[in-house]
C-alpha cells in the first residue's frame, strides 16, 4: 500500500556499507522502520541520507507492506526546514536527549495524531525560541498528557508527590513519594504554556532534581523505559 504522510524522524543508524535503517514516527501510520538501500553510496539518489537527522520534520511517500518486516520509502522531502536545531550546540544537544526520549517511549504502530501534532509544535517551538532553559522539563511533563500518566492535581495542595501513584498527598506511604523544593517547584510547571514556563526561575540543582523525579516517574508508567545516555550532556550543559 502506497502512503503518503508526514513523519518525523526518530532514529537512523548504518546498516552494511551503503544502506540506512531509519525509525519514524508518522502521522497516519504511527511508528514503523524503514530500509533505505544504498543511501550512503548515492549521491545523486532522489532520496539523501542527510534527511535522517534526530526529529527532522519530513513528507514521504512509503510502500508499507504491513508484514512485519522493513518497509521502504519511495520518496522523502523535508516538510519544515530547520533554522537552529541542529545546527546551535545546545539545541541539537537538547534533540538528541529528546530522540531517546521519545524512542523509549513511544514502541508501538497504534497511531496517535494528538501525539504527532504535540512532538511536532514543540519541535518547530523549540526551533524558532531562545529562551529555552527550562524546555525539557516542560516537554517531559506535557509529554505524559499524550501517554496517559499526567499528574493527577486535585490534591495540589499537599506538600508530597506519590511518583507511583501520579498524586499529590499529604503523607509519605512509599518509596516513590517525593516532597520538597522540587515538588513545589514542580507544581509550577503544571499547566504553563511553554513560554510562560520558560520564566519560571529554577536553579541549577534544582533543575537537574526536577529531570531526574520525572524520569523516575517515566520508569515507573512506562515498561522498559531507561534513562537516556545523553542526560549527562544535558546536565552539563545547563550547568
Amino acid at each position: 500500500m502506497i502512503v503518503h504522510t508526514q513523519a518525523i524522524v526518530i532514529h537512523s543508524f548504518r546498516y552494511g556499507e551503503n544502506d540506512l535503517i531509519a525509525s519514524l514516527l508518522t502521522e497516519i501510520s504511527g511508528l514503523q522502520s524503514y530500509l533505505l538501500k544504498g543511501v550512503l553510496k548515492s549521491k545523486r539518489g532522489k532520496i539523501k541520507s542527510s534527511l535522517f537527522q534526530p526529529l527532522t520534520l519530513l513528507e514521504i511517500e512509503a510502500d508499507h507492506k504491513n508484514k512485519g518486516t522493513l518497509e521502504r520509502i519511495k520518496e522523502a522531502k523535508i516538510l519544515v526546514p530547520y533554522q537552529t536545531l541542529h545546527t546551535d550546540f545546545i539545541k541539537s544537544s537538547i534533540v538528541f536527549f529528546l530522540s531517546e526520549i521519545i524512542r523509549n517511549t513511544v514502541q508501538e504502530k497504534e497511531v496517535n495524531k494528538d501525539l504527532f501534532q504535540y512532538l511536532e509544535t514543540t519541535l518547530l517551538w523549540l526551533d524558532s525560541h531562545d529562551n529555552i532553559s527550562n524546555f525539557h522539563i516542560s516537554f517531559l511533563i506535557k509529554l505524559t498528557q499524550y501517554l496517559g500518566f499526567y499528574p493527577d492535581v486535585s490534591s495540589l495542595s499537599s506538600k508530597i508527590f506519590n511518583m507511583q501513584d501520579g498524586c499529590f498527598q499529604e503523607d509519605i506511604s512509599n518509596v516513590y513519594c517525593v516532597e520538597g523544593d522540587q515538588v513545589t517547584k514542580f507544581k509550577n510547571f503544571l499547566g504553563m504554556t511553554f513560554e510562560d514556563s520558560m520564566n519560571i526561575k529554577v536553579s541549577r540543582v534544582l533543575r537537574n532534581n526536577i529531570l531526574n523525579m520525572l524520569l523516575v516517574y517515566f520508569e515507573l508508567h512506562l515498561h522498559g523505559f531507561k534513562k537516556p545516555k545523553s542526560l549527562s550532556v544535558l546536565n552539563e550543559i545547563f550547568n
